[in-house]
């Protein structure tokens, strides 16, 4: 254990205001996702392909480094022999590919284009409509185990604050402008995992507790578990976000926007473990109270 935190931290005191806070980030984010939209690379979009060999071998990361000094440090490049890449442009431009592979003409010298044509989208709109539908079964599956495995209430917030982590990570990624491809989705999958397994080692605390409801009431049974799994909180959080962090500064481009949804998810996902599903939990129950 790195930390162990004894204090008895009142959470529950300002949870109207953190409350207020993320369903204020949850509308701005889903305003910038209707007004501004995603940055969609080329997995959604399509763009030109380019089939290349040079004269002698060459690396994909030497590639890559050509191709950002030209502005397509986000190409997906796919070597398939010592001297041969394919290269995904993320657009219909002739005069984009042009550029690009004047770049590499200009690193490499001479390059032989074999093939350039223009891609369709890896993800099409039929993926995509499976995708929504084994996410609505994924949510359905949750909210049915953590019903039988702990109360129907409990279930109801570990899904609110799914759905908060994954909509301000695209809110963040709309604000900046940050492309989103195949690996996003793969970190947008791995925050839900993450978030709801936080939110659960909470939520058992507060079942392990429950006894004591009637002597404690709600918002400081919730306080009391909140602090006794906090240790275990920040020890994951830090043990996951410095690795993460590293991959970010040092990664390189490829699984930069990678790292950076999973930094975003940590820090959202930590915070709906502790007040989303604290808070709706406990203003659910002094709305409507619950047998202890």
């Amino acid at each position: 254990m790195f930390f162990r935190i004894r204090k008895n931290i009142d959470f529950m005191g300002p949870r109207r205001t953190a409350i207020s806070l993320a369903l204020a980030l949850v509308v701005i984010s889903l305003a910038l996702l209707m007004f501004k939209g995603l940055n969609l690379g080329i997995d959604f979009t399509g763009g030109n392909l380019a089939q290349i060999e040079f004269s002698s071998p060459v690396g994909v990361a030497e590639v890559r480094e050509a191709l950002s000094a030209a502005g397509q440090g986000q190409a997906v490049i796919q070597a398939y022999s010592d001297n041969g890449i394919l290269v995904r442009i993320n657009s219909f431009d002739d005069s984009v590919a042009q550029e690009t592979l004047s770049a590499l003409r200009s690193r490499f010298g001479e390059v032989n284009v074999l093939r350039l044509e223009k891609v369709g989208p890896v993800v099409g709109e039929k993926l995509r409509q499976q995708s929504f539908v084994a996410l609505s079964i994924a949510l359905a599956g949750i909210l049915a185990y953590v019903t039988l495995r702990f109360r129907f209430r409990f279930a109801v917030v570990s899904v609110a604050a799914l759905v908060h982590d994954t909509i301000i990570t695209l809110g963040v990624f709309s604000l900046l402008g940050r492309e989103v491809s195949l690996p996003f989705i793969a970190a947008i999958l791995t925050i839900v995992g993450y978030s709801l397994n936080d939110t659960i080692v909470v939520l058992d605390r507060v079942r392990e507790n429950w006894k004591g409801l009637r002597q404690k009431g709600i918002i400081p049974l919730i306080n009391e578990s909140i602090n006794q799994t906090l240790s275990r909180t920040i020890n994951t959080s830090l043990t996951t976000f410095l690795p993460v962090l590293t991959l970010f500064i040092w990664g390189g481009p490829v699984i930069a926007n990678f790292a950076l949804a999973l930094l975003i998810g940590i820090i959202v996902g930590t915070f709906s473990s502790i007040y989303i599903a604290g808070t709706i939990l406990g203003e659910w129950y002094l709305k409507s109270p619950e047998r202890a």
